[in-house]
């Protein structure tokens, strides 16, 4: 929104004009700001929610020329800081895109608590003197590579969090299957969950989560096929399982697929671009991430 200007991360500032005076504070920050219940009930405990530089009553009235600000106070990281490369697609104020390896798990977890993505990121905040709590919008497997966007606070979380509800964020994936598709191009429309709580393997079953997967052949290889796929819901593992389903499973994937580590020493699978709307601007940003070497390579060879 054209009111609201920006001086870091961690401040929004919306300014009242002739269209927005006499209205409450409360509504500034619910239907102006667009600020979740949560970022409003612990900026307004920290006394973080000013208007002109003071605190004031939720039900003020404000006037043209008013500057509301919300500051948000973060707790600092905890993970360890580890000098891992990183590849930045993308940058600005509240976000940042990172271009993911295979082989690298993006949250520490019980299994890998060190050798993360978000290690890496504490090691470069650590030598760009920036700081921000590291909250990743979406996650991608352990094995498959590509495009991450981490939020830089609350408020870029909770918006691009309601843009993925909304469907307004596309997320295109390339991947290599095995087997030559017949059909240009299709849609997968079955539900996804795990049938048994103590598996990993998701499944196609009627009481699962609904999930949708758009696909189109990109080439037809030798007993393989390169195909883009574009995400309606963000299911885990949900290329996979979908692939698997229709009878094209994912070239190197040991869950779902078919390995053949002479082919390649992963799965398939690359998240390629992303499209989403800048959560204070508006504007309209789409970053892209070129297929990796290892799936060049396997391409190369099926040719």
């Amino acid at each position: 929104m054209k009111e609201r200007s920006v001086e870091n991360s961690k401040k929004l500032v919306f300014v009242i004009n002739d269209v927005h005076k006499g209205r409450e504070l409360k509504e500034i920050l619910y239907d102006e700001m667009k600020l979740s219940s949560r970022l409003v009930r612990k900026a307004k405990r920290n006394r973080n929610i000013l208007v002109n530089g003071n605190k004031i009553t939720f039900h003020a009235k404000l006037r043209v020329g008013d500057v509301v600000e919300v500051i948000m106070e973060e707790a600092p990281n905890q993970f360890e800081a580890e000098n891992i490369p990183i590849d930045i697609a993308y940058q600005d104020m509240d976000l940042m895109i990172v271009n993911k390896p295979s082989g690298i798990v993006v949250h520490p977890t019980k299994g890998h608590q060190t050798g993360t993505l978000a290690n890496a990121l504490v090691y470069l905040m650590e030598q760009t003197g920036e700081e921000f709590r590291i909250r990743f919008v979406n996650r991608l497997d352990r094995d498959t590579s590509g495009l991450i966007i981490v939020a830089k606070n609350p408020y870029t979380q909770q918006e691009l969090s309601k843009q993925m509800q909304d469907n307004l964020v596309e997320k295109h994936y390339l991947t290599v299957v095995k087997g030559v598709m017949q059909e240009d191009e299709g849609t997968i429309d079955a539900p996804i969950g795990l049938e048994n709580p103590e598996d990993i393997e998701r499944k196609v079953y009627g009481d699962g989560q609904p999930s949708i997967t758009h696909y189109e052949v990109v080439q037809r290889l030798k007993g393989a096929t390169l195909v883009r796929v574009k995400l309606e819901t963000g299911r885990t593992h949900q290329i996979r399982v979908h692939m698997k389903h229709i009878g094209y499973p994912l070239i190197g994937d040991i869950l779902y697929g078919y390995v053949n580590e002479e082919l390649i020493g992963r799965q398939a699978l690359h998240a390629e671009s992303l499209e989403f709307n800048q959560t204070r601007t508006g504007q309209r940003i789409k970053v892209k991430s070129n297929m990796p070497k290892d799936m060049e390579e396997l391409i190369s060879k099926l040719i």
